[in-house]
């Protein structure tokens, strides 16, 4: 460990309380920050692991209008069901508060107003999108249109979930307001900025040239924003829910919560420790590290850092931000919006003791590196084949033959062979290698190698087989018993930072008070005549119902999504135009006519040029009907024209007459023939 900080202060990503917490949220943030924290204590560090609820923001507004309530109840709902699912989970916080709080709206007030008295924001004046019916600037998340990308229907004004790019509401095709549904106006706003590009050059020397031992994945987003330019981003917006911006003429308007969340560290800090906050945030002592989803890499690496730069008054940087990658569920992106996540309150409901199960198959396939995918089927083989087939079972077998064979008490080590020795010699090392990986925030890496101890264990008793041995030489027995409970002993300390429920019942049993770090690579723990508890199993084999409910629960969630896209891929019906008299309609020669040739148009995709006969005359008619009738389809086809439109070119060719079409409800068009052919030039009315 670096000696030169005399604390840790370890944050994680404030959860957003619109929702609860799933397992994408787990294994790219909380898992991994909570077995840094309890490392670091059992090292005996001083340590503050802080977080909790990011509870403003327009997700929040939205949920609320959804359900037909305040802003306020959603949070208050989401905030108790988060932070009870983080205790059961075992996530040891030292807070987990709320940026609701009376304390972080003051703390999030005074940062801005300090900013704003040293003249550190600039003022601008923006056009952004208007609900004349609703009377209301429309953020981000309050529109929806076409996305440019993927053409999907219904992305966001930030982002479309379908294709993941991230977009501004300028970029939308057809926008439209989700509070009314109408097309919304452009409007004249202003709002105060934080210049980043004020601190561009800073910021390429503080992370280029300063961190570039930072996770590949972060350096290089990073470095991307950095290299194309960064420019001054809004810190205020027009919301009626947030913490309001607190100057005069600023009514309506609040603090953006990309602004206001990160504060909420802070503020959280000072309601743990209000006496002694300062010392956590403006001393060179402290080590400050941000544990957070790939999405937020950004705002922690650029944009808080600039907040705390333009502050001044001697705020800390992070050391380091080991942002993880995303976590999908069986081969899909995990979508809060189409209920495709296992949450994490749902699976300590259906899983009861089986807290550790998930932290440790959430670990193992953390999306470290890369996106990563979480199946049931790996689970349930995880926890079968590794916490039961290897470490459980190690851990009874040792336990059991002991009392079977020494009344549940150590035996004494007498004469090591050199199978013993070589088993014990790799303790130390692997204790060495699971160090180097969590201080470099290779946990996945690290529970490998706290596994490969149980595996050491576990093997050593199988080629020992003390069963068959005690017949001819017990003290050779109490020999391989000893070693074996030390190594016991030795994953109990090993897994406590990444298993801590389960590694209480393996001290239980071993009857061992604590377990400190220092003692790791002991391998005398357990002295002679050490008296064990009797054994009991460390896991449960999981069987084949319990995750084919999962998965059906996941299917159905599959086919409702499934049913709700075919029926959103439906094209709305086209509204009534304004009304016409009968004497409108009158004017309007509509006959029947046939096609006597067909050709498509050169250089173009949609456009059909046809010779029809009208009864009356032969003509031509250019139609863009092309992506649905081939030129095949059209010869000898009897149709119905608006036979007495005015003539106009096309692509050079001039056409006179249009034919009438019907759209269907999946956008398809489709001619309007006659039922019974009927002679050329038959009147329709």
């Amino acid at each position: 460990m670096n000696s030169n900080f005399k604390r840790h202060l370890i944050t994680a990503a404030l959860p957003y309380a619109n929702g609860a917490v799933h397992i994408g949220h787990l294994a790219g943030v909380y898992i991994p920050a909570d077995i840094y924290a309890r490392y670091l204590r059992m090292r005996g560090e001083d340590v503050r692991f802080i977080c909790g609820s990011d509870e403003h923001g327009v997700p929040i507004t939205i949920k609320a209008k959804q359900n037909n309530c305040t802003p306020q109840e959603i949070v208050d709902k989401y905030h108790l069901i988060i932070k009870d699912s983080f205790e059961r989970l075992g996530i040891s916080f030292d807070i987990y508060s709320r940026t609701s709080s009376a304390i972080h709206h003051k703390t999030a007030s005074e940062f801005f107003k300090k900013l704003y008295s040293e003249g550190k924001f600039i003022e601008r004046e923006s056009e952004q999108y208007y609900d004349e019916q609703a009377n209301q600037f429309l953020a981000d998340r309050y529109i929806c249109g076409t996305c440019p990308k993927c053409m999907a229907e219904g992305a966001y004004g930030d982002q479309c979930e379908k294709c993941g790019s991230t977009l501004s509401p300028t970029e939308l095709i057809n926008p439209k307001s989700t509070l009314s549904g109408n097309v919304p106006i452009m409007k004249s706003t202003s709002h105060w900025y934080l210049p980043l590009d004020q601190y561009e050059p800073w910021l390429k020397e503080w992370i280029l040239e300063g961190h570039k031992e930072w996770k590949v994945n972060v350096y290089g987003q990073c470095k991307s924003w950095l290299d194309g330019g960064l420019q001054p981003r809004a810190v205020s917006r027009d919301l009626d829910w947030g913490v309001p911006v607190p100057v005069d003429g600023a009514d309506g308007k609040v603090l953006y919560v990309w602004f206001d969340a990160p504060i909420g560290y802070i503020s959280n800090t000072i309601e743990l420790m209000p006496n002694d906050w300062e010392r956590w945030w403006k001393s060179e002592d402290t080590k400050l590290v941000h544990f957070i989803g790939k999405d937020n890499i950004v705002f922690h690496c650029i944009v808080f850092p600039a907040m705390l730069k333009a502050y001044g008054d001697g705020y800390i940087l992070p050391e380091n931000v080991p942002a993880n990658e995303f976590l999908n569920l069986e081969g899909n992106k995990i979508s809060t919006s189409r209920n495709w996540a296992v949450w994490l309150h749902e699976y300590l409901d259906e899983f009861p003791g089986k807290e550790d199960v998930l932290r440790y198959v959430l670990c193992a396939n953390a999306p470290e590196t890369k996106d990563n995918d979480f199946t049931w089927k790996d689970f349930q083989t995880r926890n079968n084949s590794e916490l039961v087939g290897i470490f459980g079972n190690f851990v009874n077998r040792a336990v059991v033959l002991t009392h079977k064979y020494f009344e549940g008490e150590t035996p004494a080590a007498l004469n090591c062979l050199a199978i013993d020795d070589e088993v014990l010699s790799q303790i130390p090392i692997l204790k060495k290698s699971i160090e180097d990986n969590l201080e470099n925030y290779k946990f996945r890496e690290a529970l490998r190698e706290a596994m490969n101890l149980a595996r050491l264990g576990n093997k050593y008793l199988t080629d020992t087989e003390p069963w068959k041995v005690v017949k001819t030489d017990p003290e050779r027995v109490a020999t391989i018993l000893n070693i074996s409970l030390q190594i016991c002993a030795n994953l109990a300390i090993a897994f406590e930072p990444i298993l801590p429920h389960t590694t209480k019942k393996l001290r239980y049993i071993l009857n061992m008070k604590t377990s400190r770090w220092e003692e790791f690579g002991n391998i005398s723990i357990l002295h002679p005549g050490h008296k064990l508890n009797e054994a009991t199993l460390l896991f449960e084999k999981i069987e084949d119902g319990e995750i084919e409910f999962q998965i059906a629960k996941l299917q159905a969630t599959k086919n409702s999504n499934e049913a709700t896209a075919v029926i959103d891929q439906k094209s709305p019906l086209m509204p009534l135009k304004p009304e016409c008299t009968y004497e409108q309609f009158s004017e309007m020669d509509i006959r029947t006519a046939t096609v006597l040739e067909a050709e498509r148009v050169p250089k173009t995709d949609k456009l059909l040029k046809l010779t029809i006969d009208t009864g009356l005359d032969i003509r031509t008619i250019v139609s863009g009907i092309a992506e649905y009738y081939s030129v095949e389809e059209m010869v000898g086809k009897q149709i119905c024209i608006l036979a007495n439109l005015a003539p106009r070119k096309i692509k050079g060719i001039e056409s006179k007459g249009m034919i009438l079409m019907a759209k269907e409800e999946n956008g398809k068009m489709k001619i309007v023939s006659p039922e019974q052919r009927l002679e050329n030039g038959s009147a329709i009315s």
